[in-house]
């Protein structure tokens, strides 16, 4: 199979959808890899590098998605809906489900999409998603400290140092959410000896969450099961508050309020990690690595949906040895015979040949749903 890596466009993305050591395994599969020029030069992966793998490399990127199979990193941008070819598939972060625009591009292009945070394992596990949410998750108690810092204008920080200092206390933080994210922000706020509050929805899983973060939390890691009472309260009791949910293929529900929000420290932040899917407040809306900051209510929101982009050399790497198993399977048999073997990717398929064959996308966006059934994959 041809195989497509363009360059990613999205603003202060540097990730690359293939190592040239994952080029290496897809040649030597017998598969043939166009490299658009430059791709993973952001990343210390110069063209060379691919070249010696076995890809082509490409100048123009419309040649890059004229490959039956092309493999990115996130979410198809305005400038190349132009580029979707019918009958190709894309696999990538999608995010279908925020962005009508995007969705309408994509039924018109015919293409297939498959979505890297709803594939699942054996084990029900996301492998695709899990390695970029740990990843955004530990970020996060790097992007509080430097928030909170004080600047000049209205997107200055409360002033308060994560750490604390002698006779002065930590910042306080919450985190919404246990999962992957969840937990990955609370080791790092934790190692920082700041005071975390967990919340989720089962006793089981913050159970869970608590003997895993047993070694770092030295009793200033406390769960409770999230309710809007609970929520409020904590949330004014905060410096810094998490949004770490994530549900693939569904919008963020909308947990916290404005009023909620009134009552936090003025430069007080929120990171809302699952911006790509609308985000957990009322006040959420997505930003950009070049300017990621926005303030409501008083409070710094930082809304970027690639956070991983940060420290794209180790993100790359993380992200392709996840994906590529996938990749291999798909470019050896075909997406029919790749899904027979790892049934885990109908998840990650939600639309194909200009429609719609997700349930939760078809709900979320109020558009019309046609079964998977009548639409076989090839």
């Amino acid at each position: 199979m041809q195989i497509g890596i363009p360059k990613e466009i999205k603003d202060g993305e540097a990730r690359v959808g293939a190592t040239p050591e994952a080029v290496r395994n897809l040649v030597e599969g017998g598969h043939s890899v166009w490299v658009e020029t430059g791709a993973g030069a952001r990343v210390g992966f110069g063209d060379e590098a691919y070249v010696a793998a076995g890809a082509r490399i490409v100048v123009a990127p419309e040649e890059a998605f004229a490959c039956p199979l092309i493999v990115k990193v996130k979410e198809i941008q305005k400038a190349e809906y132009a580029r979707l070819r019918a009958g190709t598939i894309v696999a990538c972060y999608q995010q279908l489900g925020r962005d009508p625009e995007l969705l309408d591009a994509v039924l018109a292009s015919g293409i297939t999409c498959l979505a890297y945070e709803g594939v699942t394992a054996s084990d029900g596990s996301r492998p695709m998603l899990t390695p970029m949410s740990a990843i955004a998750g530990q970020m996060t108690a790097q992007i509080a400290a430097w928030a909170l810092q004080h600047r000049e204008g209205e997107l200055c920080g409360s002033g308060i140092l994560l750490s604390g200092a002698e006779g002065v206390p930590p910042a306080r933080v919450l985190v919404v959410g246990d999962g992957v994210v969840g937990q990955a922000a609370a080791r790092a706020f934790l190692r920082l000896g700041c005071p975390v509050t967990v919340l989720g929805v089962a006793l089981p899983q913050l159970k869970q969450v608590e003997t895993k973060l047993l070694d770092v939390s030295g009793g200033r890691l406390e769960t409770a099961l999230s309710t809007p009472a609970t929520l409020a309260a904590r949330v004014a009791q905060s410096d810094v508050v998490i949004g770490a949910i994530s549900i693939p293929g569904r919008l963020t529900p909308k947990l916290i309020t404005r009023t909620m929000l009134k009552t936090m420290r003025r430069g007080s932040v929120l990171i809302d990690v699952g911006i790509d899917m609308g985000g957990l407040a009322e006040t959420s809306r997505q930003t950009k690595l070049s300017n990621p900051l926005y303030v409501e209510e008083g409070v710094l929101h930082y809304g970027v949906s690639n956070i991983p982009a940060l420290v794209p050399r180790a993100a790359t790497q993380s992200l392709v040895a996840a994906t590529l198993p996938f990749m291999r399977l798909i470019a050896d048999r075909g997406l029919q015979g790749a899904v027979s073997e790892a049934p885990g990717l109908l998840g990650g398929l939600l639309v194909q040949g200009g429609r719609i064959v997700s349930a939760a996308l078809a709900e979320d966006t109020g558009r019309p749903c046609s079964p998977r059934e009548a639409h076989p994959v090839r």
